[in-house]
């Protein structure tokens, strides 16, 4: 019989999210505040995909030298993510780009930062097969791990097949749409308890979406407009990162990243694509001056006239999105 691989405790919790409703299927999430999560038709959440999907994320066989693994970059100590300016992979090869969290990732229209992928499931395979992060190729992937009797096993039971690269991608990604936050002192204030946030955070949500005009591009629910703009990080290098024009090929599209969503993003410093800004404060201050000059800076990215107490009060509000995160047992890999 296959060992458990995640608590029982961990996995009635993820199970109990999980409700059909008519044809689709959507998955109540662990904040009230949020919608229901949809459920791709293709890919319908079990018990055991989960589990599956769990031991795939955190296991470094899926990298060509056996020493990175989903978990490195986005690690559940670490609120999902890490806190490098980059990445770095195997051999110690650094990327260019600032690992996001996993956490509520399943609610965003577009993963990575340029949105090459439209899903968790796309988003899945990605990392394995770069050549700077993972390495390895998804052909030999697969053959590593049907040569594993574990994972043999529980590829047949979950997906009638042996391992596939589709099937990787399916498991993990259900494992995923598990990582969901709770409730924010923000989501509480909102709910009616006018003490769940600070007088400073307060004054910082009427900046939010008023003199600051942050809420033009980070509006609730999960405080992104699912879109990509250019606020000129890094575009004054000699060899800048192109960003959405790498997807698209469309030159208005240079420079512009995707709108990151700001729930817990207390946690997950360092800031930008390119983890450029090491604090809230830095990253504050970078829209008060008005972004970084470029050619196709975003209009709506002006000086903001800010003082020093209300960037303060700004980065209370950003602080009073921090929910309670998932806590999961690391899995026992399958032999």
């Amino acid at each position: 019989m296959l060992r458990r691989s995640v608590s029982s405790v961990v996995l009635t919790t993820m199970l109990s999210l999980i409700v059909a409703v008519g044809s689709r299927a959507e998955q109540t999430p662990a904040n009230p505040a949020l919608p229901p999560l949809a459920i791709p038709p293709d890919n319908p959440q079990s018990e055991a995909k989960i589990a599956l999907g769990a031991q795939l994320y955190f296991d470094p066989r899926l990298s060509v030298d056996n020493s990175i693994s989903c978990a490195t970059c986005h690690a559940p100590e670490t609120a999902w993510a890490n806190h490098d300016k980059v990445d770095t992979g195997v051999g110690g090869r650094m990327g260019t780009r600032n690992s996001g969290t996993v956490v509520d990732a399943a609610y965003m229209t577009f993963q990575f930062w340029d949105g090459r992928a439209h899903t968790l499931e796309e988003q899945a395979l990605g990392p394995i097969h770069n050549p700077v992060e993972m390495g390895e190729t998804l052909e030999h992937a697969v053959r590593k791990l049907n040569a594993i009797a574990g994972y043999k096993a529980q590829f047949h039971h979950v997906f009638g097949t042996a391992v596939t690269a589709d099937g990787i991608a399916k498991a993990i990604a259900a494992f995923e749409r598990t990582v969901l936050s709770g409730p924010s002192p923000y989501d509480r204030f909102v709910a009616g308890d006018r003490a769940a946030m600070s007088e400073s955070a307060m004054r910082g949500l009427e900046l939010f979406g008023g003199q600051a005009g942050c809420s033009a591009c980070h509006a609730p629910p999960m405080f992104s407009d699912q879109s990509f703009h250019n606020i000129g990080v890094g575009m004054a290098r000699s060899t800048p990162d192109i960003g959405r024009e790498s997807v698209t090929n469309d030159p208005a599209d240079r420079g512009k990243f995707k709108t990151p969503a700001l729930r817990n993003v207390a946690l997950t410093w360092p800031y930008l694509h390119d983890g450029s800004a090491a604090t809230l404060d830095d990253v504050v201050e970078l829209y008060d001056s008005g972004g970084v000059p470029n050619p196709t800076l975003d209009r709506r990215i002006t000086p903001l006239g800010l003082t020093v107490p209300q960037q303060k009060d700004l980065v209370a509000f950003l602080r009073s999105l921090t929910g309670t995160l998932p806590r999961i047992e690391r899995p026992v890999l399958p032999k």
